[in-house]
């Protein structure tokens, strides 16, 4: 199971922009992607606190989300698929093996996304998030793995680029490998406990370990 932001997706550049774009909205200085990673977790407001040494208000909350999903979507057109994510793909379902692909970012804008970049075949689902934004993967990991006729979860890796992919995760009953080219800093990924590699060929193959 393939996460998108940051994994399959390579948007860090706009993810930081929209992130710094946020944080003007209530007059904080910009951070750069190092500190970033090294901060970044969910859900996201205790990402803000970390960062403003509180939580927002829900005010301030709104602002920022509405704000961050705005730069996004105008800056997002510039990103690509991750390096040779497009032969990955092809070569795992090749080899008899299912994937599917399960992402926080919102579902109406997910799907035409993935579309766009051919690769909606390879996957049994494609299920972005539902409801408002901010919360953890591991409610939508439950519905997603249980609309997966067949699938067994502990045959299940789970590939993300954050440490709530591999909570997500143990939440069903599946494995998981967490890829040090998106969100979170190597030494952020190694305190979860699960494999950390720095390429999804690697993460692929860590997978098929896992779950043989």
């Amino acid at each position: 199971m393939w996460d998108w932001n940051g994994t399959l997706f390579h948007d860090n550049e706009a993810i930081i922009g929209a992130t710094n774009a946020a944080f003007a909205e209530l007059g904080l200085e910009p951070i750069t992607l190092e500190k970033y990673r090294a901060l970044y977790c969910v859900p996201v407001p205790k990402f803000y606190e970390r960062l403003i040494g509180r939580l927002p208000t829900d005010a301030e909350w709104q602002v920022m989300d509405e704000t961050f999903h705005r730069y996004y979507a105008e800056h997002r057109t510039a990103c690509e698929l991750t390096e040779g994510v497009p032969s990955l793909l092809a070569e795992w379902g090749l080899a008899g093996h299912s994937q599917s692909l399960l992402s926080m970012y919102g579902h109406d804008e997910l799907v035409p996304l993935v579309r766009r970049f051919g690769i909606e075949p390879h996957f049994l689902r494609v299920d972005g998030r539902t409801g408002p934004s901010g919360g953890s993967k591991a409610e939508h990991m439950v519905r997603h793995v249980g609309a997966l006729a067949g699938v067994e979860p502990s045959r299940v890796v789970v590939i993300g680029d954050a440490a709530d992919d591999a909570v997500a995760a143990r939440r069903v009953g599946a494995g998981a490998v967490l890829y040090t080219g998106g969100s979170h800093s190597r030494a952020s990924l190694e305190e979860v406990g699960v494999p950390v590699v720095d390429s999804l060929a690697e993460a692929v193959e860590e997978a098929q370990r896992l779950a043989a």
